[in-house]
């Protein structure tokens, strides 16, 4: 029985030093797709949201002029 326990422990050891191996390489992994992300994805939403902001203001200040220039007609 001892010889059974000393392969189960083995085993279990094995798997764990695996899990740990794995755990640290997505930890690493994630790690650097969050530098990613802020270095190179953030700016570029912030620019394009930005800009989109920016084109919906010049086109409400369109509609609100159009708006001032052909008053609904009174009931």
């Amino acid at each position: 029985m001892t010889d059974f326990s000393r392969k189960v422990g083995d085993a279990s050891a094995r798997i764990n030093q695996k899990v740990a191996e794995a755990t640290a390489s997505i930890e690493t992994e994630v790690a650097e797709v969050i530098e990613y992300l802020n270095r190179e994805v953030v700016p570029n939403v912030r620019q394009h949201s930005t800009k989109a902001l920016r084109t919906a203001a010049e086109k409400l200040a369109q509609l609100a002029d159009y708006m001032e220039q052909h008053p609904a007609p009174k009931k």
